[in-house]
């Protein structure tokens, strides 16, 4: 089998050869640069310029020589920005700062920062219905998003790799707490939730478009559509179900049905850091077909018991491995043992893509990268 017929027997719930890899075919499968660049010198690659392709997570792009070496089954790609944006920093003493095609600023400690964090919000004084809809959003069918797409699109395919395409953005929650800032977003989803579903319906609009072109022009090629929005901590949702169910699942409904009808072939792609139990069987029944990260350091998200409740319904593309402790900080024997348990866990029956639990971070040293996927290999075979 080749990496996209492996993936796809896997998103049927039926066995492969063998256990399908991924490392950066999306946000949030990645790995930060400065692993990545380590990552490299320890498989003995030649120096590369090095491409940042997600700038506020700060992740590398995942070069061809590295998908060889590590025998990924799928690559992806995100849209660009507009045409009308350009990224430009500026620095102070103690950061650095840019602000994206939203209007969002982040800024980086220039001394051991690993990453962009929020700075600005720029509909935080916002008071009304007035305010949402007099700001200027980006264009989400821009022509210049697109450019090099279908290329990059039958480059893949004819790698024999599975292709998954990103969205123009992250979910209604995020983005509205980027937008809003925390504070303010949280409070309007309880005190003024007019405002709080006018930034919800905004960004829906702009991705249904996004998606309706984007899936136009490449959806023959596409295997997979990667969407995403953070409901959990470490120890439940961010938001009570009810309110969740109120306001974000109908939303979700509507988004995902038009990805259907544009392409009814693909497969939904649905991130969620965290505790995201009590709603996962809700995420079903509004179209979601592959689950991650799978954190499986939050509460109730235990492999085998998600496995089991969910597994005849759901893709766990993820769950691999614990970010959190193990790969960074366990040795390569215990990342070993992990990997072990996840795969017997979550293999069996297909319905498994192996992914770390969200991205591969600064401090992972690359010896412990490398045990991960060995033991891939060496306990990832059906038969």
């Amino acid at each position: 089998m080749n990496g996209r017929e492996r993936i796809l027997t896997s998103l049927r719930h039926e066995e492969p050869d063998k256990v399908p890899f991924d490392l950066g075919s999306t946000p949030v499968t990645g790995i930060h640069y400065i692993a990545y660049q380590k990552l490299r010198k320890t498989l003995g690659l030649a120096k590369k310029d090095l491409e940042i392709w997600h700038m506020m997570q700060q992740l590398a792009w995942v070069d061809d020589d590295v998908h060889d070496a590590l025998k990924t089954d799928a690559k992806g790609k995100r849209p660009k920005p507009p045409s009308s944006w350009q990224l430009n920093f500026t620095e102070d003493d103690e950061y650095v700062y840019y602000t994206d095609e939203w209007g969002i600023t982040r800024r980086k400690q220039k001394e051991g920062g690993y990453y962009f964090d929020l700075f600005l919000s720029p509909l935080a004084n916002a008071q009304s219905l007035s305010d949402v809809e007099g700001f200027t959003f980006p264009d989400p069918v821009d022509d210049f998003r697109f450019e090099g797409l279908r290329e990059f699109a039958e480059k893949v395919r004819s790698e024999g790799r599975a292709f998954v395409l990103g969205g123009i953005s992250a979910g209604m929650l995020e983005m509205g707490l980027w937008l809003r800032g925390f504070e303010n977003f949280f409070c309007d989803l309880q005190e003024n939730r007019m405002l709080a579903e006018a930034i919800c319906e905004k960004i829906l609009e702009l991705k249904m478009l996004y998606w309706e072109k984007a899936l136009k022009l490449v959806g023959d090629l596409v295997d997979v559509v990667q969407e995403g929005d953070d409901y959990g901590g470490q120890q439940g949702l961010l938001v009570s179900p009810e309110l969740w169910r109120e306001i974000f699942k109908p939303r979700l409904l509507q988004l995902f049905s038009s990805i259907k009808r544009c392409a009814p072939h693909v497969a939904i792609f649905f991130h969620s850091c965290g505790s995201i139990y009590e709603i996962i069987p809700d995420l079903i029944e509004v179209g979601v077909d592959i689950l991650n990260p799978v954190q499986v350091s939050a509460a109730n998200m235990d492999t085998k018991k998600l496995k089991r409740e969910f597994g005849d319904c759901l893709t766990f593309w993820g769950g691999g491995i614990d970010t959190q402790r193990i790969l960074p900080y366990g040795t390569p024997e215990q990342v070993r043992e992990e990997v072990k348990r996840r795969i017997e866990d979550l293999a069996f029956g297909g319905g498994f893509v192996f992914a770390t639990v969200h991205n591969i971070q600064a401090d992972v040293p690359p010896e412990n990268i490398l045990a991960m996927w060995e033991a891939v290999q060496d306990f990832g075979r059906y038969r």
